[in-house]
Parts: structure tokens; C-alpha cells; sequence
């Protein structure tokens, strides 16, 4: 004989899923020229602001160079036509000079006006690009190996923009999986029912082990559910937030 005993007894789903990481970007040249050093080790963390790799700017220089020579000309041809435009407002007073003369040269001040704007425009875009020479890291995360090599031609934004490395983040991590058609029918009744909180709003917890252990060593959140079941697997895409303080999971592991 036993005393019955009362207690709260959880239901689990278990689910096969894959890691991704929550931020990924692929570092790619956007100007081009030949490649003059790799300043990061394959493999390393980067920050952001990191140098990964410096192309030869020496093309730009001179275009840059020679954008500065046209403003300074757009701006001398500027100054020149306003002061024609001043003696000609004075000698309009006394008639020396016609209002179509006047007209003629505030017309010839607002075309020195534009192409002053143009030049300005034509080194910004020139100083751009030699700041685009210098490719930095955006994002914090680890670094994939270098996919070019120091003396490598690398094409930029204009033909088809070279791909120079990726970055990964790595903490925390998402964990994607498919939830099948009945697990959700199950779920969504008891939300209406008023028993458990949707996933969609609240960050229900999510347990996970890894491939080589048999009990779960990460807790995460859910955080997102997809608007729409597969149709040809009738299931339905799910993610969690899963914390990885010691960098243990990588991008593509599965787990459970």
C-alpha cells in the first residue's frame, strides 16, 4: 500500500534542430584593385571597425588628386563670374551695360554655381573610395578564413563585388526547428483554452541537447514561429534564442 502522491507533470515535444547564427554577413570589396595585405588571422574574433583587408589605393589617390585640381577650377570660374555679375548690376544703373548682359552673366554665375556642386560631388565620391580600400569588419563575430590572397585582383560594387570573408555571430545563437501539424493543433487549443501562452508572445522555454549528450545543457526562449505550415512537410518552422557563453555551438550543428 502507497500513499497516492499529487504533482505538477510536464509534457515535452522533442524536435530535431539546426543552429544559425543571429547575425551573418559576407565581406565583400567595394571598390577594385589588387589586394595589398591580410591583416587578420583565418579563424580570430573581429570587432567592429576591424581591418580585414587593405587594397592598393594609389588609383584613387590620383583620381582624388585630380577631383580636387576641378574644384578648385570650378571655384575660381565661380568667383570670376560673380564678380562679373557685380560690375554688371553696377553699370546697369547708368546703362553701360544692357539687362541681357546682366541676365546673360547670372546665368553664367548659376552654371559655375552647378559646376562647382558637380566637382564637390566628384571628390567626395573620390575620397569614398579611398576610404572603401580599407575593408573593416561591421559586425562583432568570429572571422571564416580569408578567400583571397595578398596580390589577388579583386573587383568592387561596379563588376560583380569580390568575396573577400564572412563573420558569424556566435553569442547567443538561434536553433531552428520544424514543428509537425498535430504538435500545433495541441499547442493552439490550449491557448485558447487559457492554459499555456503562445510562443508568438511570450518566450516559452526550450530546452536543448546537444549530439553527444543525453540530457540538455542550454536553456533558451522561444522567439519566433513562422505565419504559414510547409505544405509539403505539413509543418511549421520555429526558432529559439539559445545563450552560448562559452562558444561551444557553431552555425550548422544540429541538436535536440
Amino acid at each position: 500500500v502507497a500513499e497516492p502522491t499529487k504533482r505538477t507533470v510536464t509534457d515535452w515535444d522533442e524536435f530535431t534542430g539546426r543552429f544559425e547564427a543571429m547575425e551573418e554577413v559576407q565581406v565583400r570589396a567595394r571598390v577594385g584593385g589588387f589586394v595589398d595585405s591580410i591583416q587578420f588571422k583565418d579563424g580570430d574574433f573581429v570587432k567592429p571597425g576591424d581591418l580585414l583587408y587593405v587594397i592598393d589605393s594609389r588609383p584613387f589617390e590620383a583620381v582624388a588628386l585630380q577631383a580636387e585640381g576641378q574644384l578648385a577650377d570650378a571655384r575660381a570660374k565661380a568667383e570670376y563670374a560673380k564678380r562679373e555679375l557685380d560690375r554688371g548690376l553696377n553699370l546697369v544703373q547708368t546703362s553701360a551695360v544692357s539687362e541681357q548682359t546682366v541676365d546673360q552673366r547670372r546665368q553664367a554665375l548659376q552654371a559655375a554655381h552647378a559646376a562647382e556642386m558637380q566637382a564637390e560631388g566628384a571628390l567626395k565620391a573620390a575620397k569614398l573610395n579611398i576610404e572603401f580600400t580599407h575593408v573593416l569588419a561591421p559586425m562583432a563575430g568570429r572571422v571564416s578564413r580569408h578567400l583571397v590572397s595578398v596580390g589577388n585582383l579583386v573587383q568592387g560594387a561596379d563588376g560583380g563585388s569580390t568575396l573577400l570573408t564572412s563573420i558569424v555571430s556566435l553569442d547567443p545563437i538561434y536553433i531552428y526547428f520544424d514543428m509537425d501539424e498535430a504538435t500545433y493543433l495541441k499547442y493552439n487549443k490550449l491557448w485558447f483554452e487559457g492554459k499555456r501562452p503562445s510562443s508568438r508572445d511570450t518566450a516559452n522555454p526550450v530546452y536543448v541537447t546537444l549530439a553527444n549528450e543525453t540530457k540538455p545543457s542550454h536553456e533558451g526562449k522561444m522567439d519566433f514561429l513562422d505565419n504559414r505550415m510547409d505544405v509539403s512537410t505539413a509543418t511549421l518552422r520555429s526558432r529559439a534564442i539559445v545563450p552560448n557563453k562559452d562558444i561551444s555551438i557553431l552555425p550548422g550543428q544540429f541538436a535536440r
